[in-house]
């Protein structure tokens, strides 16, 4: 890898680091460029998943605090994200590539519509009733199984999904389950890169400087996410997504 592409990887693993810790999609910023330096799709997928596990771990450190009192709920819905993340890495290395790279796109083009309904998510979130915490039976379960598969397969705004099934069948702070949804998040990506690690390819030069890049980025997001608004960080988001998946449906 040549030393101004390490520097554009870098550069994409900490922005996608500090977007995984405040919004989630990070990954609509790290895979696009794993795309644009030449690697092939799968194997951009599998050592983005690698690379981000840092990052996501450091978010979820800057936003320990914030997980006082919930091990009830990461315990509960950390099995689901488990089985979820374990079966999507099992799906991506079944399925023939050319599968993965005719669903990708349309994922990617899903992921970007899911950032944009961010906000509304946010504000849905911000105007429950704090009163009581409910964590939403057996449907809010499966839809975080079900996240966890899609997590395991691809990963974008897998965050965004998880914010928005809190906002439907959690009642509780924001900033507390954006904590949460880092930890799911850390899970699903920690055992798919298990499973990559074992029993695939992964480029390691790739991995390690995006998780060089994401380490750093996970702690600023962190930090400083409750001060920044993510409206700039989004929009670059949804035009490098949708320029990813374009060049993917027209190559």
């Amino acid at each position: 890898m040549e030393p101004l592409e390490a520097a554009a990887l870098a550069g994409a693993g900490l922005a996608a680091g500090g977007m995984n810790a405040v919004v989630g999609s990070g990954t609509l910023i790290t895979f696009p460029t794993l795309l644009a330096l030449g690697y092939p799709p799968v194997l951009a997928n599998v050592s983005n998943t690698v690379g981000l596990v840092p990052g996501v771990a450091g978010a979820v450190y800057g936003y320990r605090r914030e997980l006082r009192g919930q091990r009830r709920r990461i315990l509960r819905f950390g099995t689901a994200s488990l089985l979820g993340g374990l079966t999507g890495a099992l799906l991506l290395l079944q399925l023939p590539a050319e599968t993965f790279q005719a669903v990708v796109p349309v994922l990617i083009l899903t992921a970007c519509a899911l950032v944009l309904l961010q906000p509304v998510l946010s504000r849905r979130l911000a105007a429950r009733d704090d009163d009581g915490d409910t964590d939403g039976g057996a449907p809010m379960w499966v839809g975080v199984l079900g996240t966890g598969v899609y997590g395991g397969y691809f990963g974008a705004a897998q965050g965004v999904i998880l914010m928005g099934l809190f906002g439907t069948f959690v009642r509780d702070d924001l900033q507390r389950l954006n904590a949460a949804k880092n930890v799911l998040a850390a899970l699903v990506n920690g055992v798919a890169s298990i499973v990559f690690v074992l029993v695939t390819d992964v480029d390691w030069t790739a991995a390690g400087v995006i998780a060089a890049g994401s380490t750093v980025g996970g702690f600023l997001g962190a930090h400083l996410g409750r001060k920044l608004t993510p409206a700039l960080m989004r929009t670059i988001i949804v035009a490098v997504g949708t320029t990813a998946a374009l060049t993917m449906l027209i190559s």
